[in-house]
């Protein structure tokens, strides 16, 4: 097998990942809708980690609490960069030749920014948290926030589109 060949087994692997099918049409307006979800969440975690070291009470946190901080940190500015790609890359390319081909590049940059997210989401509750009510509080948090994002994000769609309901 060449590398051609892998290359597009591996995409077509992703493209079953999420969802995006051989006769999608290529319309952009339901990922826009998406977009006006996840990137306000992206954009307000980011804002908000950005200020934390600039509070007085962050140089007397625990070295594992920063280490905690600089994943969270590094996971919503990675999320974020992948939300926003796919609008900027929409406004570079223009004119779209290949509509289909451009959503289902975008699909996966949305994927894997929203599994980001939902992983920054759970490491900020759990830095939250375990600063405010101790260490257990936090890890039992973040693993029901954890669990509920693997749920309604990924779980739940996924069974509702194998019984056929979506």
């Amino acid at each position: 097998m060449n590398s051609e060949e892998t290359e597009l087994d591996l995409g077509k692997a992703a493209d079953a990942v999420v969802g995006v099918t051989a006769d999608d049409d290529g319309d952009l307006t339901d990922m826009l809708g998406e977009l006006r979800v996840l990137l306000p969440s992206a954009q307000l975690l980011s804002a908000f980690l950005i200020t934390v070291p600039f509070n007085s009470g962050f140089a007397n946190i625990v070295a594992s609490e920063k280490t905690v901080f600089l994943a969270t940190f590094t996971l919503s500015i990675l999320s974020l960069v992948l939300l926003s790609a796919p609008a900027v890359q929409h406004r570079v390319i223009r004119p779209l030749t290949d509509r289909a081909g451009f959503k289902r590049l975008a699909t996966r940059q949305i994927v894997v920014g929203a599994v980001l997210l939902a992983m920054a989401l759970t490491l900020a509750t759990q830095l939250v948290l375990s600063t405010v009510f101790g260490h257990g509080v936090g890890i039992v948090f973040a693993t029901l926030t954890g669990g509920l994002l693997l749920l309604l994000w990924w779980v739940l769609p996924k069974v509702l589109r194998a019984k056929g309901h979506m």
